[in-house]
């Protein structure tokens, strides 16, 4: 991808130059105007919204402030649809395919006209996606400030706001060994080094998150590996950078991602408890939560929905990567959820918390390699975002109506009173339970009516 080849299928950008692109008022998607709202719109009518109105109002908030959407820079803007078993595919006429700086600035261009016409508010990115690494710490950090300096400005033209921003501690050979769990000291000086920097441009963007994924923070094979020294010095590592947060007056969220695999063989935050149990092991779990990505989740050989349960049910989910995946295929796929019933389980996570708030669903998802036109990269993100659309009314409809959740009530209800009043408050003992058996004998067998309950799901759906 070394020269300026526009597809056919990409024919509205054909003849424009890069010169032309370099200019600030550079028009990177022509013929594609502002996503409009069209409920009445046709099945064939993609680049409409549906079902996502961003001002409709959903049980006191609207959908703009209960789905806070974000599209991320990695997968939009610097995927190209190579995989292992294939060169790129996707071709896009402002990227000259160089690591050069002219070639990031019109990278960050084409991406805040593409967040103004799909109607966003957030973005994010790793450090590494939006600047290119130099020969050294100094020269990479150089380069960063020169983008951020773009990002600044382009941020308050368009009103798009940082939803978190992240460092790629995982990517550079130097960190094929992981980076704070690296078995050597001064790559674990170099990574706590990148994350100062990466820090210094959370706060110098707004960001309201800051994201760590710690992509081979594990290990291949226990043979060459002492595990408590890497998860010791991992803690180590979130410890100075919550010291250096504090220092600097960042107040954003910081929040770590879970996945089991991919690229190590084991990876140290393997799902939602995993990473909760790390966090309470070393007294961090007031100043970390948790950033879910589902199809992560499915990797860990759980349900979609599960690690977001998890996280909130212990006050700890503060954001999400809203993709999915294939689980037939077993490896992470990064696909747009367009699932209305996975989205909705989400959801009702979510109203039940309040909201993600100053988290957000970020489109941590690629458009698939044979989906080559520029308007595939719109049209993966609007079907997504009427996905959630959808999935946040009907979420709101089982709030309301209250059905489920009163029957959920009734399972338990032997805990609101006698002998399960004392065992919900604490306030008996291991004899006084066996008395309690020994008076009222065997337990009566009670249905747990799963299917009634999916049943009653897919009512809403």
């Amino acid at each position: 991808m070394s020269s300026f080849a526009p597809t056919s299928s990409d024919s509205a950008n054909s003849g424009a130059s890069y010169a032309d692109f370099d200019k600030d008022d550079a028009v990177f998607f022509k013929g594609i105007e502002k996503i409009p709202y069209k409920p009445d719109a046709g099945p064939s009518e993609s680049l409409v919204y549906k079902h996502y109105n961003p001002s409709q109002v959903v049980r006191g908030k609207t959908m703009e402030e209960w789905l806070r959407f974000s599209v991320c820079f990695w997968h939009t803007f610097r995927g190209t649809g190579a995989d292992p078993f294939g060169f790129p595919t996707l071709v896009r006429p402002w990227d000259d395919g160089s690591n050069t700086m002219e070639n990031a600035r019109r990278r960050l261009r084409a991406g805040f006209e593409f967040f103004q016409k799909l109607g966003v508010k957030y973005w994010t990115f790793h450090d590494r996606d939006v600047a290119p690494e130099g020969s050294n710490l100094s020269e990479s950090n150089q380069n960063l400030d020169k983008i951020v300096e773009l990002a600044q400005e382009l941020q308050a033209k368009t009103g798009v706001k940082l939803l978190w921003a992240t460092c790629n501690l995982f990517a550079h050979p130097r960190y094929m060994n992981g980076a704070s769990t690296n078995p050597d000291a001064h790559v674990f000086a170099y990574a706590a080094a990148q994350v100062k920097k990466g820090l210094d441009v959370a706060l110098k963007l707004g960001a309201e998150n800051f994201v760590f994924w710690g992509g081979r923070e594990g290990f291949h094979s226990l043979l060459n590996t002492n595990v408590r020294a890497e998860l010791d010095h991992m803690a180590t590592f979130f410890r100075l950078a919550i010291a250096y947060k504090k220092k600097i007056g960042f107040n954003g969220v910081f929040l770590i991602e879970p996945k089991p695999k991919e690229p190590t063989k084991h990876q140290y935050d393997y799902d939602a408890m995993t990473v909760i149990a790390f966090l309470r092991t070393y007294g961090l779990e007031k100043e970390i939560k948790l950033n879910i990505e589902p199809n992560h989740t499915t990797l860990a050989g759980h349900s979609y929905e599960h690690d977001v349960v998890m996280a909130s049910a212990y006050n700890m989910l503060g954001s999400v990567d809203s993709n999915t995946g294939s689980p037939d295929l077993g490896w992470d796929t990064d696909q747009f959820p367009m699932d209305v019933k996975n989205a909705t389980l989400l959801m009702k996570v979510l109203l039940r918390q309040g909201g993600l708030q100053p988290g957000g669903l970020n489109f941590d998802c690629k458009v698939r390699r044979e989906s080559t036109d520029l308007k595939d990269m719109f049209i993966s993100h609007i079907g997504a975002m009427d996905t959630f659309a959808r999935a946040l009314k009907c979420a709101a409809k089982i709030f309301d109506e209250e059905v489920i959740s009163k029957q959920v009530e009734e399972r338990y209800k032997t805990f609101q009173s006698g002998i399960g009043a004392k065992i919900e408050s604490g306030d008996t003992t291991l004899e006084e339970l066996e008395e309690y058996v020994l008076q009222n004998g065997e337990p009566s067998q009670i249905s747990g009516q799963q299917e009634h309950f999916e049943n009653m799901l897919n009512y809403y759906l």
